[in-house]
């Protein structure tokens, strides 16, 4: 397994495997074209990708750094540990369910967060699934130092609604909860 820079190259395989893990409808070109565009920063780019031995994408993280994301109501900047100018955004990872449980995911983070500390940005925020299998999410987050910030309540029922959705547990009408946390960058 090798980690390297998400590329156009590699997009349709991201996006099978983000709607593998992630439920139907949660990528598409479109879509996954603007989160590349929101991981380009002075020349670097923060999503990376996990392939096998046949170039085929094992795992990914999609990253915004700062200052070119969308702080929206599920975010709580009062309560973070840095500035707005300073916050990344960890958009999303998935690893395929044969690759779970090998290291690939905190490597994909650190990858993510040495480009991240490049552009500038002093901490990363991330809405995690607390929903998903054994919490893993929140779990995998935590150990990497991840803090809660907030507990948000129906976090992708406007996803089900607006862009069809659908959340591998409850279906077209997620009432998922999403865990505000944060990892300060040292």
């Amino acid at each position: 397994m090798k980690l390297t820079q998400l590329s156009r190259d590699y997009f349709s395989q991201v996006i099978s495997l983000g709607n593998l893990v992630h439920g139907d409808n949660y990528l598409d070109s479109e879509r996954l074209e603007q989160i590349y565009q929101m991981g380009l920063k002075k020349s670097l780019n923060a999503s990376f990708v996990a392939i096998d031995e046949s170039n085929q994408v094992i795992g990914f993280r999609l990253t915004y750094c700062a200052e070119q994301w969308p702080i929206d109501k599920w975010c709580t900047p009062a309560d973070w540990p840095v500035d707005i100018e300073q916050m990344a955004y960890f958009k999303c990872i998935a690893i395929d369910p044969r690759a779970q449980g090998q290291g690939i995911g905190p490597k994909l983070l650190a990858a993510s967060i040495e480009v991240l500390k490049k552009q500038g940005a002093k901490a990363g925020v991330a809405h995690l699934w607390q929903q998903s299998p054994g919490n893993g999410a929140v779990k995998y987050f935590t150990k990497s130092g991840g803090k809660l910030i907030k507990l948000h309540d129906d976090r992708w029922l406007e996803n089900c609604i607006n862009d069809g959705y659908e959340c591998p547990i409850c279906g077209n009408e997620c009432h998922c909860q999403a865990a505000e946390m944060v990892i300060e960058f040292t």
